[in-house]
């Protein structure tokens, strides 16, 4: 089974690369979700993320934005002693105004993802067909477009190759390679 150019894949990735990246998605939570880690994820391994996403989950309340939002001094001390997530303090803070910012969204446009699907010509996703890993981009002028409107909206974080990372793991660019297996099956989702 082919799959995409990336360096080795450990299990938990090659699971992740085979169920959910590039996948679209449209459930706010899970937008919320993939969010937060992307953020989390800045500056390191994306398996590092992978191996504590449970833990974030547990440390985030499954990723509630509208608890999330609520989080006050002291369940910010609880995140900052929690060694089951990166222990970053700006990080940490990031997730709970981006929660702040992602309700802001949501009462403007009814869903983070009606948002998120504004940003693509006919709501559709982008589909690419990568021949090499060295195609593709860390970046391109659509992240910087949705970074720069994000910012504008009070979320921090979220630079245009964080933002690209998001935009291919919740499935608005269709970044598997054109010989994976999974481009042909993502290729056809909306």
């Amino acid at each position: 089974m082919k799959r995409c150019a990336w360096s080795e894949m450990n299990e938990l990735e090659t699971e992740y690369h085979d169920t959910e990246w590039g996948v679209p998605e449209h459930d706010d939570r899970k937008l919320f979700e993939f969010l937060i880690l992307e953020g989390a994820q800045a500056g390191l391994s994306w398996d590092t993320i992978l191996r504590r996403r449970e833990s974030y989950r547990k440390a985030f309340d499954d990723f509630d934005y509208e608890i999330v939002a609520g989080y006050g001094g002291s369940k910010i001390y609880e995140l900052l002693q929690d060694t089951g997530i990166i222990r970053n303090r700006k990080k940490i803070l990031s997730a709970v105004s981006n929660a702040k910012a992602f309700i802001g969204v949501r009462n403007e446009f009814g869903s983070f993802d009606t948002y998120l699907r504004g940003f693509l010509k006919d709501s559709k996703p982008i589909q690419n067909s990568w021949r090499s890993a060295a195609e593709i981009p860390s970046k391109t002028g659509l992240s910087e477009k949705v970074s720069k409107d994000l910012k504008k909206r009070g979320f921090n974080f979220v630079g245009p190759t964080i933002v690209y990372a998001f935009m291919q793991a919740v499935g608005m660019v269709n970044d598997h390679m054109a010989d994976c297996f999974r481009h042909e099956d993502c290729g056809r989702m909306e």
